[in-house]
């Protein structure tokens, strides 16, 4: 385990690092947004990958609910936390390439107010998980909002299609071959996206990891109070 920890941890630093040398040496800056748009590398990785939580979420707490086995929990509790790290910096890494973009910081446009929505689920989640303190309870009633806030994802993702937007059309994908980048912006972005995968997928497994763990703990725990107090009933 701890050599599998090594393992994924250098991969992640040689990504990362691969990454930022791509990023300020090898990319061409952009001719209108200037040294700005270099955020861009960063932004549409945490973006995508915060789409990835919800589906996680739906499966593994639709799972909890049908088995009702603490690892499906732990997992979807690990996806919203991660989830929501991931929102959080692609609205704060948004915000700042949309300042010299834009000229605001923010505006209630369809895909980023939906982005929005989808960061309030996500902190709504861990809300009732901190507040619930029965843990079959508070499972399940995570389980419910996981399952109910997931849908938004679907919204975040259509936003573009379904609305008149400002947000910029996809450059990455399928969709993106009339938006076709530079060869140089094709490998940063890759390069930046598999490091920051790498890094969404070793938290995920990191914190779910930690989470059973403390059931594991908590249940133990329960034994020895049931224990004792069975000894000291006799």
């Amino acid at each position: 385990m701890l050599l599998q920890n090594r393992i994924m941890l250098g991969l992640i630093l040689i990504a990362m690092m691969s990454a930022l040398y791509l990023i300020f040496i090898m990319v061409p800056t952009d001719v209108n947004l200037g040294v700005s748009q270099r955020i861009f590398y960063i932004h549409v990785p945490l973006a995508v990958l915060s789409l990835i939580p919800p589906i996680i979420v739906f499966i593994t707490s639709t799972l909890y609910l049908v088995r009702r086995s603490p690892q499906w929990d732990a997992l979807a509790h690990s996806s919203v936390e991660v989830g929501l790290l991931f929102t959080t910096l692609a609205l704060v890494t948004g915000s700042i390439w949309a300042r010299p973009t834009w000229g605001v910081w923010w505006t209630w446009d369809p895909v980023l107010t939906t982005f929005l929505i989808l960061w309030l689920v996500y902190l709504g989640y861990l809300l009732i998980r901190s507040y619930t303190v029965e843990p079959d309870k508070r499972a399940r009633f995570s389980a419910i909002v996981g399952i109910l806030g997931s849908i938004n994802a679907l919204a975040v993702y259509l936003a573009s299609e379904l609305w008149r937007t400002i947000h910029p059309d996809k450059v990455i994908g399928p969709a993106a071959e009339e938006n076709a980048l530079d060869p140089a912006i094709q490998l940063g972005i890759l390069v930046s996206f598999i490091a920051i995968l790498l890094l969404f997928a070793y938290t995920i497994i990191f914190r779910t990891r930690l989470h059973s763990a403390v059931n594991q703990i908590g249940s133990l725990r329960d034994q020895i109070d049931d224990l004792v107090y069975r000894i000291s009933n006799k």
